[in-house]
């Protein structure tokens, strides 16, 4: 049948095989029927014959004006979609503009024509036109992808092919506006916190306190109605801000929170030195968020000292203003009393309790842990040390050599190994002398139980931190973790076993240590803390003998102070061999003795660690802010007490890192001034 009707000749109209098999199907029944009829009743046959012929010129004839018409439409179609390509090239908002591969214009539209204020520019150069268009076409890639670019005054989604040389431009400028301004717009919620205001209103009379409140009061106020902004006391010391991005924003490069220093300085004319700490949050559409992020920013600047702002949308990079000056010791033993109280109420609900301190530990790192290991004890609680024996310095060594040979604490120190199996989903986990979760002696064990930490320590919080933490102890001006957890001990349980002396030996050691024997970072906290250790039995003799310095670091700290150089005023740099790795205590100690020289005000010290990284150690005596460096750098510390590590660089390398990020810091400073 198929081959029958590729063989007959039809109409243009019965090309197409639907028609084709319809119109061959009836003639075929009609013939069919007109044959059976001849044989039946000839008249009959006759009759249908006339009728099929009829029938058929009239299909023919309705289908012959069908296809005229379909003809007639499509034809009439294709010329409308064809004069609308060449209407839309000539007459739509977007512009386009052809090139060869020189940039010289062959072809623009009438739209874009009018961007350029030039009648004649066909056969021209577009560098010669427009050298900012040129780099735009230059700069991007042979892509359908739409990108948005300033041209002049215009903002332009643009979208550049240059295989086929042309550049496809819509202004956009006015939606543009619209989105700046809605973004101008977003809101801005921050907490505004008065660091040490019972601390200073102690004892005053009410005159004068109120006097202090409304002067702060109104001083925020002033400032906050200068930027366009919403400042309301909601406590004694507590403010609630409210602001646009756009004021916001102004602050940031204008002002730089210098409300802080104001402030600070007035009340420190009254001899109540009253320092605030500010957690602003943007960025989010959702109220609930920006003040829960507003609070933890908050929480980040208290734990940094405070008399500083952070600055931090909801996951984005924190910014820090302010911070720039000694912290001035705020805590009370209020306070230490309930952390103490706090504390034993999460060992109650414990199975175990863990302690952990950073890598590579130091005599505080090991003192407080012991000093919590007791704690956990006389609160009737199974506790352990965890430490790593393979990374020990030596003076850390001798004291764990006295440690495991005391038969009541050589049971409780186990390595990371040994407290990740026994670790249940009920026990505590206690992070000594450190928060930051990258430099803990045990990384598997936080993971294994990060819901369950608790976080004690004397350095500033960065922002790397443990995600909802039950218990934060971090107090900045004080003088180490250890003078922080010999405070609790007064708080604790009388009937059960004190320290030691052993115990009280090592948390001795590390305030020691920490405060380079009583003569930085000291305050009257500190010395009481090391009367009531040397009362139970501290001695400061065996101190003594922990802390000796052997020959061969002795050699290599001289080593490093025979290196040093100026890189900057009163700045002394000292930088270790390339192909020779420092143990990273010996750097810290080169650091503390540059200081010791005449005309430094402050220290730093570039080796090769034996991880492989490099670590920058850096000091100063309270003048020159070095913490500030080190956060530039991916660290962080004190005031006068900070340190980084770079991966996958060079000491030569590191060092002119330095020298930037110092000049960048100086820069910084200038513009503020």
């Amino acid at each position: 049948m198929k081959n029958i009707l590729n063989r007959i000749k039809l109409p243009a109209f019965l090309e197409n095989t639907q028609l084709r098999y319809g119109a061959v199907v009836m003639v075929v029944l009609a013939l069919a029927g007109v044959i059976v009829s001849a044989f039946v009743r000839p008249w009959v046959a006759l009759i249908m014959l006339v009728l099929l012929i009829g029938l058929v010129v009239a299909s023919f004839n309705m289908l012959a004006t069908i296809t005229r018409n379909t003809n007639k439409y499509i034809n009439d179609l294709s010329y409308r979609v064809k004069r609308g390509e060449q209407e839309a090239l000539i007459r739509m908002p977007m512009g386009i503009l052809m090139f060869d591969d020189d940039l010289n214009i062959e072809w623009l539209n009438p739209f874009l024509r009018q961007y350029f204020g030039e009648d004649h520019i066909l056969g021209k150069n577009l560098k010669d036109v427009d050298d900012n268009l040129a780099k735009i076409i230059s700069n991007a890639g042979d892509d359908t992808k739409t990108q948005t670019v300033t041209w002049g005054d215009h903002r332009f989604s643009t979208v550049v092919q240059k295989s086929i040389g042309v550049i496809y431009l819509m202004d956009i400028t006015n939606y543009a506006q619209i989105e700046e301004r809605a973004n101008a717009e977003r809101l801005v919620i921050g907490q505004i916190f008065i660091d040490n205001y019972d601390e200073v209103t102690q004892g005053l009379e009410d005159s004068v306190v109120s006097g202090l409140r409304s002067y702060v009061t109104t001083t925020l106020s002033d400032w906050a109605n200068q930027y366009g902004m919403f400042v309301k006391r909601i406590d004694s010391d507590h403010f609630m801000m409210i602001a646009y991005a756009q004021s916001l924003h102004e602050v940031i490069t204008r002002d730089k929170f210098k409300v802080l220093d104001v402030i600070r300085e007035e009340t420190s004319k009254q001899n109540a030195p009253l320092t605030l700490s500010m957690g602003i949050a943007y960025g989010d559409s959702d109220i609930t968020t920006l003040a829960t992020t507003s609070q933890s920013n908050l929480d980040l600047a208290l734990g940094r000292g405070g008399d500083q702002v952070v600055v931090k949308s909801h996951d984005g990079d924190a910014k820090f203003y302010g911070g720039k000056t000694n912290p001035m010791e705020k805590r009370t033993r209020v306070r230490a009393r309930m952390i103490s109280q706090a504390l034993q109420e999460l060992f109650k609900q414990a199975d175990k309790v863990y302690v952990v301190g950073h890598s590579q530990p130091d005599m505080d790192s090991i003192g407080s842990s012991l000093g919590i290991r007791r704690i956990a004890q006389m609160n009737g609680k199974d506790c352990y040390v965890v430490l790593d024996p393979d990374h020990l310095h030596s003076d850390v060594e001798r004291l764990m050599e006295k440690v495991t040979s005391d038969t009541e604490l050589a049971n409780w120190v186990i390595t990371p190994e040994a407290a990740l199996s026994g670790a249940t989903d009920h026990s505590l986990l206690v992070m000594v002398d450190h928060s930051k979760p990258s430099i803990t002696t045990a990384p598997e064990l936080f993971e294994r139980m990060s819901n369950r930490v608790v976080i004690i320590d004397h350095h500033r919080r960065g922002e790397e931190f443990p995600d909802n933490p039950m218990l934060v102890y971090i107090e900045p001006y004080a003088s180490s973790t250890s003078e922080l957890i010999t405070e609790m001990f007064e708080y604790q349980p009388q009937s059960a076993a004190p320290l030691n002396k052993l115990e009280a030996t090592a948390m001795l050691a590390g305030i020691t240590v920490d405060t380079k024997n009583f003569s930085r970072s000291t305050g009257t906290r500190t010395f009481d803390a090391a009367s009531y250790l040397r009362s139970i039995g501290a001695d400061s003799t065996k101190v003594s003998l922990l802390l000796k310095e052997n020959m061969h670091n002795y050699l290599q700290r001289n080593h490093l102070i025979e290196s040093v150089d100026m890189i900057g005023e009163g700045l002394a740099c000292c930088t270790g061999e390339e192909n020779r790795t420092y143990d990273p205590v010996i750097a810290a100690q080169a650091a503390d003795t540059l200081l010791s020289l005449s005309g430094i005000t402050a220290g730093f010290v570039i080796t090769k660690r034996p991880d492989g990284n490099v670590g920058i150690s850096a000091r100063s005596l309270g003048d020159y802010n070095v913490q500030v460096i080190m956060e530039r750098l991916g660290g962080g510390g004190h005031l006068g007490n900070a340190a980084t590590q770079l991966h996958d660089t060079t000491v030569a390398e590191a060092k002119q890192q330095l020298v930037d990020a110092i000049a960048a810091n100086e820069a910084e400073n200038d513009a503020e001034g």
